[in-house]
């Protein structure tokens, strides 16, 4: 049962990644009449969802009473403020990576973004090895070599692209792979540090992505206004959404549910 189980969780983890980068690239170059959805909006309000869906989450496990509820986030955000700050770092961090997820889909297809990104397990193994001290197998890095010639035979120009550079600006691929390689490496420092954190304390991790998607919301926010604020004035906050615009944002809200733990970590074979 447990086996199945097992199985069940990464078909759905599989579809749930997979499903993600597809619609998020399709969104990104889908060509429509009016201003194009801002992808910084966009991360604001996949937090603003998550904290949401926690908050109902821990709302289960308390048997569903508001008193216990309002008790529990009292006690363990409230009343913890050291505790909470810590997660302020790792949650700058995943929101300059969403953020970056969007620049880099917008310039890369979905294929090679997906390959390329996959260097997360790498930046993860060795943020793991420096920061947790853990110890890796010869197969573990023999592993990890092939994953990097994978990503290199990948980012190899080949002939069409040679020979057709219109269809592919060499500046919008430099660009995009600037912003996955950049999230991969955040995104490795902070499922590292996000881990070690959940290890040294015993809060659940529901409290924990509360806590994150509540200084993710703080940074979005900061984001949304420095770099798209005269746009937000101009056209509204929710300007270009669409039903594929919705679709996305609820996918990013549960895809980063397995992000500080799963998205970033060592697959099975690890």
């Amino acid at each position: 049962m447990s086996a199945n189980l097992k199985y069940l969780s990464l078909g759905i983890l599989v579809f749930q990644t997979t499903s993600l980068v597809l619609t998020m690239r399709y969104s990104r170059t889908l060509k429509e009449e009016g201003p194009r959805y801002l992808s910084s909006t966009a991360v604001v309000v996949a937090e603003l969802l998550k904290i949401m869906a926690c908050i109902l989450l821990v709302y289960k496990d308390s048997k569903c009473s508001l008193r216990a509820l309002n008790r529990i986030l009292h006690d363990e955000i409230l009343n913890k403020p050291m505790e909470t700050l810590k997660l302020a770092i790792p949650s700058g961090i995943y929101t300059l990576q969403n953020n970056l997820l969007y620049v880099a889909l917008s310039n890369l297809d979905a294929a090679t973004y997906q390959v390329t990104y996959q260097l997360k397990i790498l930046t993860t193994a060795l943020f793991s090895v420096s920061m947790l001290s853990k110890k890796l197998g010869v197969y573990q890095w023999l592993s990890l070599v092939i994953l990097m010639t994978g990503v290199a035979f990948v980012q190899w120009p080949s002939d069409s692209q040679e020979l057709d550079p219109k269809e592919l600006s060499a500046g919008s691929q430099f660009v995009g792979l600037m912003a996955v390689l950049t999230a991969c490496f955040s995104s490795g420092f902070a499922g590292v540090y996000f881990e070690k954190i959940l290890k040294e304390t015993k809060q659940s991790v529901w409290i924990r992505n509360i806590q994150l998607g509540f200084f993710g919301s703080i940074f979005g926010l900061m984001g949304v206004y420095i770099y798209d604020g005269e746009l937000v004035s101009k056209n509204g906050f929710f300007q270009g959404y669409n039903r594929l615009t919705w679709i996305v944002v609820i996918l990013q809200c549960l895809f980063p549910w397995s992000h500080p733990c799963n998205n970033s970590h060592f697959p099975i074979w690890l």
